[in-house]
């Protein structure tokens, strides 16, 4: 029997000072209340019901710790639903208990399923060991994650190979890897989002081979403690500089880049970067201290997160994977199932290195997308801030931060 329990539970950087003091610094709360309006927005309902549920999946991350901890042996996948309560998927038939948790005046209901196939541990030791082999049963390397909500080892393959005998395709992989194995198709192959910096500010810099500029966006301030940083994604040129509001351009000094299986992260240092402050809004008018940082073992499945892209702006969306191993060679060969996939539609060229984020915590750096064949985004994907550098950390604001800030029409 299940026991129940509970517990109590912008980037200034490289902007300005002048541009920095023109936008407005908000309060956690204002932040909050700001994805909150964006969430109703686009699932059409109350700001004041959209504000609870951000509340409830900020509240149950304390729960679902300690459930995937008393069931280590049988989680398959955590999911956090619409309602904002908590579905768990075990192994096994052996029945738990349905209840709820009251944490800060919310009532969270946790529901359990039975009759997974496999584990989440073991789902993710099948990619670890057969990536190669099930790379080459197809004629593009596929993408590769783990459907939390039903379970299975999901394949993602091309339109190619969709044209093919896709039933003898999971028959095999099945066999491969002795897990549940789902195929399904995004429609066309991911993509790099080569892309746009401040923390949500825009970058430029000119492709050492073929002397075009792309954009890029800049995500969090970071140090290594003797000095300060700006990261964006490895894949955005090596030179570069922030490009402001008012169109000042700011020379950014290249440090590094890391690239490979699980990183796509690249700094470039600034004595300009020095607050720790992103911009969340598209006409970077409005900026948000960073006062926390999620990492990628309490995110989960269900969880709202919201991003800004040069590009495509400022969006709120589901995580649809934690498990996630974008297609082809992405990651300087394969890509390690260590990315989380955000459903679309707000993702576009350019946004690549962006912040993700929900209020004032920071969440991740955006690497790339999938595309439909009309162009719109199916669901793009991050880099945990877990993975920052050796030696490198986010730069936070003080835990007292008490700047007030309103936004027009908030909730």
């Amino acid at each position: 029997m299940f026991r129940w329990w509970a517990a109590a539970l912008a980037l200034a950087v490289g902007t300005p000072a002048a541009a920095q003091d023109a936008a407005v610094v908000v309060s956690a709360d204002t932040a909050l209340a700001q994805d909150a309006a964006e969430v109703a927005r686009t699932r059409g309902i109350d700001p004041a019901d959209a504000l609870i549920l951000l509340r409830k999946q900020a509240a149950s991350v304390a729960v679902t710790d300690w459930i995937e901890g008393e069931y280590r042996d049988r989680v398959a996948g955590t999911v956090v639903e619409r309602d904002g309560g908590v579905t768990v998927l075990l192994t096994g038939t052996r029945a738990v208990s349905d209840g709820q948790v009251a944490i800060d005046g919310l009532t969270i209901p946790i529901r359990f399923r039975t009759g997974a196939g496999a584990t989440r541990v073991q789902m993710l030791a099948a990619i670890t060991r057969h990536q190669a082999a099930i790379r080459a049963m197809v004629q593009r390397p596929p993408a590769l994650g783990i459907d939390a909500r039903r379970g299975e080892l999901l394949i993602l393959i091309g339109a190619a190979d969709a044209a093919g005998d896709v039933a003898a395709l999971k028959r095999r992989v099945e066999a491969l890897t002795g897990v549940p194995v789902r195929i399904a198709t995004s429609g066309r192959p991911e993509l790099d989002l080569s892309g746009e910096v401040v923390g949500g500010s825009r970058l430029i810099g000119p492709d050492p081979v073929s002397g075009r500029r792309f954009y890029c966006t800049t995500g969090f301030v970071v140090t290594d403690g003797v000095q300060n940083g700006i990261v964006t994604a490895a894949h955005c040129p090596d030179t570069l500089e922030h490009v402001a509001k008012d169109g000042t351009r700011t020379p950014l000094t290249f440090i590094g880049q890391w690239g490979w299986g699980f990183h796509d992260v690249q700094i470039n240092a600034s004595p300009e970067a020095v607050q720790p402050r992103f911009f969340s809004d598209a006409a970077r008018t409005v900026s948000r201290p960073v006062e926390g940082q999620r990492s990628r073992a309490r995110t989960r499945v269900g969880d709202i997160v919201c991003h800004r892209g040069e590009h495509s702006g400022y969006s709120c969306a589901e995580v649809e994977m934690v498990d996630f191993a974008p297609s082809g060679d992405l990651c300087g060969g394969p890509c390690l199932p260590t990315w989380v996939a955000v459903a679309g539609p707000g993702c576009r060229g350019g946004d690549s290195g962006g912040p993700v984020f929900i209020g004032t915590t920071a969440i991740g750096l955006l690497k790339g997308a999938s595309y439909r064949p009309d162009g719109t985004c199916v669901f793009y994907y991050y880099m945990s801030l877990d993975y920052l550098p050796d030696g490198w950390r986010l730069v936070r604001a003080p835990s007292a931060f008490t700047t007030p800030g309103t936004l027009p029409n908030s909730p």
